[in-house]
């Protein structure tokens, strides 16, 4: 009796509650997720249009890591993408279209460094000068300092401040691998008592309390890696909606195989703003799709304030838009059925699979629902839950970086060995959530302990630059305090020091003297970028001012190519690469006497900016790499001085 009461009363809240509003992604986390945030300007212009009906609540088009790629990949500017979409979506109105947010990474902002107040007041009045409405602000380790300023900042600016909870689980220990009666029999005989647990529901409520405190006018429980079950759905959601009055928002991805239960869980425990991607967005490593949401809704009695006709319109669209993508589409060889869930009637035994699936849900069955929802994913062909991702417990994107670091090694042998070390890296570096931009760190630094131990050094023998100033205390405050022996192990000192942003010194802006003497950046926004992104957006904004340049009609200068002079042989010690990547700054020259500690070059690799910098004393003899450069682990870089 007690469980049909509690089901009625299941059953009840979900006919009584509000509309489910919906944050679209397509335009940024689901191409971002799917198709590397390559689609271009001019495939979202012909979407825009089909937007301007759909009625969602929020449209995700900016922030993550849209800056950088527009830049980098597309050569476009981050700037005039925002300005068009504001202009279609009338987002500067009383009565907009659609709010439209991005994606800040707090102290972080679109990068991977801290920044001082300054940089981010700049970037976040000038987002919100061009059509931002909210921002949603996250930090990797779920440190409230690194949001706080943010969250002022937003407000004061006159726009929607978003606090992203990351969620997060404990690393799996030996002990607790065993499940049921024998694990717990194991546990006992061996006389090791199960760790604490670090993220609980109150972990995760807590940090939701502290960013209301602060002024965040929209909770969101941010699942990064799509590591939310169903269960943990249900328990979080429902504590946040008891103890924050702020709607609350949930964002997850399907690449285990939770996304689309646990999505139906948030919504039976009044979630107030949905996460979703349409159709042929949707799934695999993104969100849900929006039209199994919808159906799932309409047999539930729940109301989605969006649009479905106008969806529609949009995902006719979006196919196109895929097949464009196709060169960075893993799976444009099993994409989804075609399906329209206001015209196409669903096989009953597909009906079946979504009534039971709400009936598992509202009876707490997890088991049951997620069966249920992987029938229906395979029914319409999205991709398979990724067991690997699933068993490890890390994003798809860090697992895929992993990969692509070793092969870059050819140590695609080390993959597992890597995949195992993860959680003692974690727990190293304070139990860290993994989130761009530590899930990188992490994995990274996994691989480079796995080829410590392939050839027979110690543990940490060698360490990338961000782990050291992540464990130096740079990064923020961590879940768990870093050991104080391990810190010196790495830093060389015992003590946490974080990030100075008073030592903060902002890019030069040079005259360019082979363009005319015209500056690099010609306006606050373009310098904006230079201080986020100073060595993509160096070769962009040169770019610009090539073309401005040509265009004032200068005479052609007749260029003589010459037969290149074969290299002399390396006599002097070199610097080699310590992994494969791209050059994409060299900060020194021929000749140039440089002190230990002084940065010689970055280059990009795990997508993220590695600086190299001078190991002792010496003089440059030559540099042996050019910027734009693709060099192979060990190739050498800088050749010094006997």
């Amino acid at each position: 009796m007690r469980i049909l009461k509690e089901q009625i009363k299941l059953t009840m809240a979900t006919i009584n509650r509000p509309k489910l509003r919906i944050r679209d992604l397509t335009l940024r986390d689901g191409q971002q997720s799917l198709f590397a945030t390559r689609m271009s300007q001019a495939t979202i212009d012909r979407l825009l249009p089909y937007y301007e009906d759909a009625n969602f609540y929020i449209m995700e088009v900016w922030g993550g890591a849209v800056p950088d790629s527009v830049m980098r990949y597309l050569d476009e500017s981050p700037w005039d993408r925002l300005r068009i979409i504001s202009k279609a979506m009338d987002s500067r109105s009383e009565h907009p279209k659609s709010l439209l947010s991005a994606l800040s990474r707090g102290r972080n902002l679109f990068g991977y460094v801290p920044y001082p107040n300054s940089v981010l007041e700049g970037f976040y009045k000038e987002a919100i000068d061009n059509g931002l409405n909210v921002m949603r602000i996250f930090d990797a380790l779920n440190d409230i300092d690194n949001v706080r300023e943010s969250i002022r900042l937003i407000n004061s600016l006159g726009g929607i401040a978003d606090g992203a909870v990351c969620y997060t689980v404990d690393p799996k220990t030996e002990e607790e691998k065993p499940s049921g009666f024998m694990g717990k029999l194991k546990s006992m005989f061996s006389g090791h008592n199960e760790p604490e647990k670090i993220f609980t529901d109150d972990y995760f409520v807590g940090k939701a309390k502290a960013m209301e405190a602060l002024g965040a006018k929209i909770i969101t429980l941010k699942d990064m890696a799509g590591l939310v079950n169903p269960s943990r759905a249900a328990s979080i959601i429902s504590a946040l909606k008891r103890e924050v009055k702020v709607p609350v928002d949930f964002h997850t991805h399907c690449t285990p195989g939770y996304g689309l239960a646990s999505a139906v869980m948030a919504i039976i425990n009044g979630v107030d703003i949905l996460d979703t991607n349409i159709w042929w967005f949707g799934g695999g490593s993104a969100a849900p799709a929006i039209e199994l949401i919808y159906i799932f809704c309409k047999r539930m009695g729940v109301e989605i304030e969006a649009n479905m006709e106008a969806v529609g319109r949009i995902r006719k669209e979006l196919l196109n838009a895929r097949k464009e993508l196709a060169d960075f589409d893993l799976n444009r060889d099993k994409m989804p059925i075609e399906f329209d869930p206001l015209k196409d009637e669903l096989p009953a035994d597909v009906a079946a699979y979504f009534d039971s699936a709400i009936r598992f849900a509202q009876n707490g069955d997890e088991e049951g629902l997620l069966d249920m929802c992987h029938r229906i994913e395979a029914h319409f062909n999205f991709p398979k839950p990724n067991e690997l991702v699933k068993t490890a417990e890390v994003p798809g994107g860090m697992y895929s970086n992993m990969v692509a670091q070793l092969k870059q090694l050819k140590s695609e042998d080390l993959l597992e060995d890597a995949m195992k070390l993860i959680p003692m890296v974690r727990r190293d570096a304070g139990l860290i959530p993994l989130v761009t931009p530590t899930s990188q760190i992490v994995g990274s630094q996994a691989v480079l302990v796995a080829l410590d131990r392939k050839n027979g050094k110690p543990d940490y023998t060698t360490t990338s630059n961000q782990f050291i100033s992540l464990v130096k205390g740079e990064y923020g405050h961590t879940p768990v305090p870093i050991d104080p022996a391990f810190r010196e192990k790495i830093t060389g000192s015992a003590i946490e020091k974080p990030y100075d942003v008073t030592s903060y010194k902002k890019p030069e802006n040079p005259s360019l003297d082979d363009m005319g003497g015209r500056k690099l950046a010609s306006n606050n926004e373009e310098f904006l970028l230079l201080e986020l992104l100073p060595n993509v957006a160096n070769g962009f904004l040169r770019k610009r001012r090539s073309e401005e340049f040509a265009a004032e009609a200068q005479p052609e200068i007749e260029v003589v190519e010459e037969d290149a002079e074969p290299m002399d042989p390396i006599t002097g010690p070199t610097l080699v690469a310590p992994m494969g990547g791209k050059v994409i700054a060299v900060n020194v020259k021929d000749g140039q006497a440089v002190k230990k500690g002084d940065l010689l070059l970055t280059y990009e690799a795990m997508k993220m900016e590695n600086d190299v910098e001078a190991e002792s004393d010496a003089v440059v003899k030559r540099v042996l790499v050019n910027v734009g450069e693709v060099v192979g682990t060990d190739a050498p870089l800088i050749e010094f001085m006997d």
